[in-house]
């Protein structure tokens, strides 16, 4: 039997879809949210769209995570009649769908015009740069997210309050906790293996029924593929078993919010580490210390593709183990960067600002490129912090902003995005931000309500 994951070509797609005898397959891609979108295909359509590709209505591109259609974005719209947009299937994303017997899963993703706004292809063009820099990027994703015994219908009919998690009270990394739901623990870890998105740790948080995940790192390619079918699969195999898993980034004014953290490091050509030397103080190269320095200061310009819901900045408060201004620090998990110190395989930054709600595409491309800017520049990092971040004064510059309106027109106007990610993404993604919190600003609010209704 050919295993999903050695498909390398279309002639090996072609050979394991006739050795399982699958009349269908299902494709998906992802949309600006990280949301994917994607269908069955027969046999024939799918065999011949491996070679030709197929077409996918460009709304997947000019929509939001509610189906909501963008009002203020040119590429597409009713004013273009959304058209149908070319799209070509990646052979090697092969994988099988554990709970749908033979069924074969495939990644595609947007080409042609709508390849300058896919958020894959975002992240492929800041991989083609590092690859020209002569680097290879090395990632993996960190996630937290909370479960609970509802369905998608109990949230809804409760109005998404007084819901029931799978286990009460906080109660960080509990061995009695992930001993009394070992079937749970087992049936995810099982699941990740069978779709290759392996999981290297996995415990409960902080806050009743959160689970933190922390995936096995890859080429920063395949680890966006992983994080992003993780957050997708996560949530289908939660439904399927009578429970709902959500990944935004602040479900509860109560509790922690909940993190999407980022390891990167990069090595040269012939594998050796362009993170680490041992002559340098923290065992930092000079390229990683120009790497973290471009992070650092793109960080406020690039903050809408790492935070990019109105939600994602009610976890950016003090005391919610979130960073509040573009710092770093050496083990430092008060700072909004944390290097982490160690040998020439385990040198690396963790980028901590990532929230679970971000675009696993988007989010690396920003924290990759940023980095990268660094090393072109040679931009140094501001003094490292040390103690608590949050109790500190910062320099101005290192201010983050305060809201994803803010931070849209930050990333619009950042000449650094534009060079980094091209023009079109860029006015398309802040213009896709900006909707959103519009979006919000018509929502009135139970604590506007009570706050406000009688009194003011």
């Amino acid at each position: 039997m050919l295993d999903p994951r050695a498909v390398a070509s279309v002639a090996d797609a072609i050979a394991i879809i006739e050795e399982r005898g699958l009349t269908h397959i299902k494709v998906g891609l992802f949309d600006v949210d990280g949301v994917m979108r994607g269908k069955y295909m027969s046999k024939d359509k799918f065999i011949s769209s491996l070679t030709n590709g197929f077409a996918f209505c460009d709304v997947v591109l000019g929509w939001d995570s509610n189906d909501e259609l963008y009002d203020n974005v040119t590429y597409t719209g009713w004013h273009t009649g959304y058209p149908d947009a070319p799209v070509k299937i990646i052979p090697s994303s092969c994988r099988s769908i554990p709970f749908e017997g033979n069924m074969l899963l495939f990644i595609a993703e947007f080409e042609g015009q709508a390849e300058k706004l896919c958020p894959r292809s975002t992240l492929k063009r800041v991989l083609k740069k590092a690859d020209e820099m002569g680097f290879n990027a090395m990632a993996a994703f960190e996630y937290e997210f909370f479960m609970f015994n509802e369905s998608a219908d109990s949230v809804r009919k409760k109005g998404y309050k007084n819901l029931e998690p799978i286990s009460p009270g906080l109660f960080g990394y509990s061995v009695i906790r992930n001993s009394v739901h070992a079937e749970l623990y087992h049936d995810i870890l099982k699941l990740c293996e069978d779709m290759d998105m392996p999981i290297e740790g996995i415990h409960t948080e902080t806050g009743p029924g959160v689970v933190e995940a922390a995936l096995a790192y890859d080429n920063a390619s395949d680890a966006a593929d992983k994080a992003a079918l993780f957050k997708t699969f996560i949530k289908v195999w939660a439904q399927r078993n009578d429970m709902m898993a959500t990944f935004m980034a602040k479900w509860s004014g109560d509790l922690p919010g909940q993190s999407g953290h980022i390891h990167i490091s990069l090595t040269h050509k012939d594998g050796s580490s362009a993170f680490f030397d041992a002559n340098n103080k923290h065992n930092m190269s000079d390229i990683q210390r120009y790497f973290l320095g471009g992070q650092q200061r793109l960080m406020p310009e690039f903050l809408s593709m790492i935070s990019p819901t109105v939600n994602s900045f009610s976890r950016m408060v003090p005391g919610a183990w979130a960073p509040l201004d573009a710092t770093w620090g050496v083990e430092n998990r008060t700072t909004a960067l944390r290097v982490i110190p160690g040998s020439a395989k385990s040198q690396r930054v963790e980028y901590r600002l990532g929230a679970a709600d971000a675009n696993p595409y988007i989010a690396l491309a920003a924290a990759l490129a940023s980095g990268l800017y660094g090393i072109e520049h040679k931009l140094e990092p501001l003094p490292q912090v040390k103690g608590n971040a949050y109790q500190q004064n910062h320099p101005k510059e290192l201010t983050l902003p305060a809201t994803l309106f803010e931070a849209a027109g930050r990333l619009r106007g950042s000449k650094a995005a534009i060079e980094m990610f091209g023009e079109e993404f860029v006015a398309h993604y802040a213009a896709s931000r900006e909707w959103e919190e519009r979006e919000y600003r018509k929502h009135v609010s139970d604590w506007e309500l009570s706050r406000y209704f009688e009194i003011i």
